[in-house]
């Protein structure tokens, strides 16, 4: 069965209670489902900037893209969910992932892991989610086997980072794709498939600004970027026949933007 469609917005920095929740209710506004919040040291702290845009919506959902696991002790994260979980009338989902900036362990005075160890804390926040906020979507997001295993077997929504150029050669994203399928089995069917774009044209042009782009992926060329899954090019309706074509051809149906395209996107979620 074809899933609906779902948008995400990344809210980036911002400290002042109006401009959050003004922006929250633009963002509700313009069509966006829910509004996702990263966790890194260098930005606001994830769970007041959330109940803060709740408190001032009525439909759109909030989210972290994603917590790192590493920073958080499953039961006192647990209380955090489920408080947010009702005030927000359960309009939370919970992102996480196993974290990967050693210098943000340092700066914590945390242990920094293996990645294998990392996997194995993120199984077991998980887990501990599962049982204690059953009700809370949890949205594991990453790319390599042993994580995308987590997700297929204990997430319901699993963001991929479609991070490797598509080619009459090579589809990596499909085959991230058949990896989850294989691995969640019976479960696939009812899995939530996620995409985060990280670059698509602000005016038109038809060209997107790579600069997000090829900070995550400084070994591509400029060619390579544009032919990333997470890069969108083209008018308004030619980038929601590309989203239509990834929603057929990988069942790919949420999708997120940053807070840079939230106007511009705003009008493909228009055309959809």
């Amino acid at each position: 069965m074809t899933k609906p469609f779902r948008f995400g917005v990344g809210l980036q920095a911002a400290r002042r209670q109006k401009s959050v929740q003004d922006w929250a209710r633009r963002a509700e506004d313009m069509g966006y489902d829910i509004v996702h919040v990263a966790d890194h040291l260098y930005t606001t702290a994830p769970f007041p900037m959330m109940t803060a845009m709740a408190m001032a919506t009525e439909r759109l959902r909030v989210g972290t893209f994603v917590l790192n696991a590493g920073f958080y002790r499953p039961a006192l994260l647990a209380r955090e969910v489920t408080t947010l979980r009702d005030l927000s009338g359960g309009r939370f989902d919970l992102g996480l992932g196993a974290g990967y900036v050693k210098e943000e362990f340092e700066q914590a005075e945390l242990p920094y892991p293996s990645a294998g160890q990392r996997v194995d804390w993120l199984r077991h926040v998980t887990e501990h989610m599962t049982e204690h906020a059953p009700d809370v979507p949890i949205l594991i997001a990453g790319n390599g086997d042993r994580l995308l295993t987590l997700a297929a077997q204990r997430a319901d929504i699993i963001g991929l980072t479609g991070g490797a150029p598509i080619t009459a050669t090579s589809d990596p994203l499909a085959d991230r794709v058949a990896f989850v399928r294989q691995a969640a089995g019976d479960r696939f069917d009812d899995l939530e498939l996620n995409i985060a774009v990280t670059a698509m044209p602000t005016d038109d042009s038809g060209r997107p600004d790579l600069s997000i782009t090829s900070r995550f992926l400084p070994h591509l060329s400029e060619e390579e970027l544009l032919a990333t899954p997470a890069v969108l090019s083209g008018s308004t309706s030619e980038i929601a026949d590309t989203l239509r074509g990834y929603r057929e051809t990988y069942g790919i149906s949420y999708i997120t933007v940053q807070q840079l395209h939230a106007e511009p996107f705003a009008k493909v979620i228009a055309e959809l």
